[in-house]
């Protein structure tokens, strides 16, 4: 691995709008270019530095160390909180995916609304992955790239301890003993593909916040 492709590497990623995969960072340099290397040798440079190199979603980026955020800190409005309901679904989407809504209604023992769940739509932290093999063949949700990348996760493996979520109340108390974390990304055994058109399923009457 070269110097000039250490520093093409670092440059990339310091300029870049967001995080960058290994494809992404192949694509602008010559072939030859050994790109994992690369980042090994970025990931030693920048490690116990102000900035250092994480990993997102399966993609790089140059960010603040963590226990510097403090720094980077200030008060101010946000223009739109999740409510207790939507983090609720997406807590259970996280950990129960694929899963479709009747099974996050079952799981929180109330119905899902339309706002809550089109809100986490809407932000890109959840999408419709497909339908289940299963009578009225409902739609399924996971989580997307775009939570990982909000929650400074690698992949869903590195996400809270199942017993703390248990505590909260955003996991089901009798999920079975060989349960783990799901890869989205992989098909699911009772799961077909979204077809064209496909879009949310609500009760019709019951439209309303929660």
């Amino acid at each position: 691995m070269s110097e000039d492709t250490e520093r093409a590497v670092e440059a990339l990623l310091f300029a870049a709008a967001g995080p960058l995969g290994l494809t992404d960072l192949q694509r602008r340099l010559p072939e030859d270019a050994d790109v994992p290397a690369a980042i090994e040798a970025l990931k030693a440079r920048y490690a116990g530095r102000g900035v250092e190199l994480a990993e997102v979603a399966g993609r790089w980026r140059l960010q603040t160390a963590q226990d510097l955020s403090w720094l980077m800190t200030e008060e101010r409005e946000e223009p739109r909180r999740l409510s207790k309901a939507a983090q609720e679904i997406l807590a259970i989407t996280a950990y129960h995916q694929p899963v479709t809504r009747a099974e996050m209604e079952q799981i929180r023992g109330v119905q899902t609304s339309r706002g809550s769940l089109d809100v986490l739509l809407e932000l890109g932290l959840v999408k419709m992955r497909g339908r289940r093999r299963s009578p009225g063949r409902p739609v399924t949700y996971g989580t997307t790239d775009a939570f990982l990348e909000h929650y400074g996760l690698a992949n869903l493996s590195d996400l809270p301890g199942m017993a703390e979520m248990k505590a909260a109340g955003l996991l089901d108390l009798n999920m079975p003993a060989d349960f783990s974390i799901p890869d989205p990304s992989q098909p699911h055994l009772d799961e077909d593909p979204l077809e064209e058109g496909d879009a949310p399923e609500f009760h019709q009457d019951y439209l309303g916040e929660e």
